[in-house]
């Protein structure tokens, strides 16, 4: 079984640096098959949402992994990351729905709970009820982390505005900021005032939806470093993020890629690679997935 390196969160905690992303993966048998896959090739972080409508699957998966003695694996074992929906923002709304989650996925606790997105359901993007509900979502995670309930909270799509803000009244300075992060977005800025404050960068979307390795969007630069390293253009994305410091979350419904993607700890990148993908960015950036940028 491949070894999965570790991040320690700014409270101490450990996080595998690759994990499952299980975005549109709702076909309870697909979630069963994927996340049963990821876990006998090694994986232990599984990132889900409220909003993706796989949580109660996933537990269901993982429960009945645990509780097979002969596979000897504890709830300790793994790293379980859900996330609150834009329609459940405010004190209230966002502790039910974590109750409710955590209730879904049939655990005592979760490791990671994230704000999805600053913004609320329905809100016109200028009106400051944005950054109240978002300001009482997070007390409302302070609470649920000082009680035990979470092991480690943070947020999700956050800009460098909307993190300053956060830091600004937070009592708990949030472990994980996961936000859209690959070659052709790269945001400089705002990882840099993520390392300021210890926070760990999570990153989604390594593989631009896709886009980047389905032929979609052809980038000259990464097919010529891949066949330099002699391994795939979603290698080379995702080990581009590990070696930043980001934790990489790749979705994949197929087996063979789900193993593919831990063989990014067997090569490494030089500077030159590094630096080469790094400033795709400024020639052409490009984002695929929702701009949280006009949220007030």
């Amino acid at each position: 079984m491949n070894s999965i390196p570790k991040f320690v969160l700014n409270n101490g905690i450990t996080i595998p640096a690759l994990g499952l992303g299980t975005y549109r993966i709702i076909d309870p048998e697909t979630v069963e098959f994927v996340v049963k896959n990821a876990i006998s090739s090694g994986y232990r972080l599984i990132d889900s949402a409220i909003g993706y409508r796989n949580e109660e699957t996933i537990g269901n998966v993982v429960n009945e992994l645990i509780k097979d003695t002969s596979l000897n694996l504890k709830r300790e074992d793994f790293f379980i990351t859900s996330k609150l929906p834009p329609k459940d923002q405010g004190y209230d709304n966002c502790r039910q729905a974590f109750l409710s989650s955590l209730q879904r996925f049939n655990m005592d606790y979760l490791d990671l709970f994230l704000i999805h997105w600053p913004g609320t359901q329905k809100l016109k993007p200028s009106d400051p009820k944005h950054a109240i509900n978002r300001k009482a979502s997070y007390k409302a995670l302070e609470e649920l982390y000082t009680s035990g309930k979470i092991r480690a909270i943070g947020v999700s799509n956050y800009t460098h505005r909307h993190l300053t803000e956060l830091l600004s009244y937070c009592t708990i300075i949030p472990a994980v900021l996961q936000v859209e992060l690959h070659p052709l977005y790269y945001q400089k800025e705002l990882i840099d005032l993520c390392k300021e404050h210890k926070i760990q960068v999570q990153a989604y979307s390594s593989l631009g939806e896709g886009k980047l390795v389905n032929g979609e969007i052809e980038i000259p630069v990464i097919k010529d470093i891949a066949k330099k390293n002699n391994v795939s253009v979603a290698q080379i994305l995702l080990r581009w993020g590990y070696q930043h410091g980001f934790i990489v979350i790749p979705k994949s419904v197929k087996a063979e890629r789900i193993k593919e993607n831990l063989n990014i700890f067997k090569f490494e990148l030089s500077n030159e690679d590094m630096e080469a993908l790094n400033s795709l960015g400024k020639s052409q950036t490009t984002k695929f997935c929702w701009d949280p940028t006009d949220i007030y």
